[in-house]
C-alpha cells in the first residue's frame, strides 16, 4: 500500500489514508502476494468482468465500479507466479459488504437496488415502524461479489476484506 503522505499522493490530491486494497479472489496473504506477484497484468486481462484493475503501484486490485466478481477463477488460471492459488473447499476471500449511513433507505427514501441485485440473498429489506424499510445485511450469506456496489446511487456500499468468523 502506498504511503499516504508520499509526494505522488500529494500531487494527485490524495491526502487521506487509503482504504485497504482488496486483491483478486484466492490471493495469498498480502506479504506473500506482494512477494509472488510480478505485476504482469495477466489477471487483469483474463478477468471477464474487468474488475481487476491496478492499485496504483502496479499490483492488481479489485474495483467494483466496473462490475461484480463471478468467481470464475479466470484470474487464477492466468496467474503463472502462484500469487493467486485456488484451493478446493476454500472461500475465494473473506470480503464482505457493509452498508453505510449514506444509504437512501436510512434517509427514508425508497431504494432496494442492492437487495434486488444480491444473488446470494444477503441483503434484505425489513419493514420498520413508520412504514419505511431498512437494509439488513446477512454477513454469513454475503460472498463479497460486489454486485451491490456500482448500482448504489449514493455509493453507500463498500466491500472490504475482513475476518467474518467463517
Amino acid at each position: 500500500m502506498a504511503d499516504p503522505t508520499s509526494r505522488r499522493n500529494f500531487l494527485r490530491g490524495r491526502f487521506s489514508t487509503p482504504r485497504a486494497i482488496l486483491r483478486p479472489p484466492w490471493a495469498l496473504a498480502e506479504q506473500a502476494f506482494v512477494a509472488a506477484c510480478t505485476r504482469c497484468g495477466d489477471c487483469r486481462v483474463a478477468c471477464p468482468t474487468r474488475i481487476v484493475g491496478d492499485s496504483g503501484s502496479g499490483y492488481p486490485a479489485i474495483d467494483f465500479a466496473a462490475g461484480e466478481c463471478t468467481f470464475c477463477a479466470a484470474c487464477v488460471s492466468a496467474c503463472t507466479t502462484g500469487a493467486l492459488q485456488r484451493v478446493a473447499g476454500q472461500a475465494p476471500w473473506g470480503a464482505c459488504a457493509t452498508i453505510g449511513e449514506r444509504c437512501l433507505a436510512w434517509q427514508r427514501v425508497e431504494c432496494r437496488i442492492c437487495g434486488d441485485l444480491c444473488v446470494a440473498g444477503a441483503i434484505r429489506f425489513c419493514l420498520q415502524q413508520g412504514g419505511s424499510t431498512l437494509p439488513m445485511l446477512d454477513t454469513k450469506r454475503c460472498t463479497g461479489c460486489g454486485a451491490c456496489v456500482a448500482p448504489c446511487p449514493p455509493q453507500a456500499i463498500v466491500v472490504a476484506d475482513g475476518d467474518r468468523g467463517l
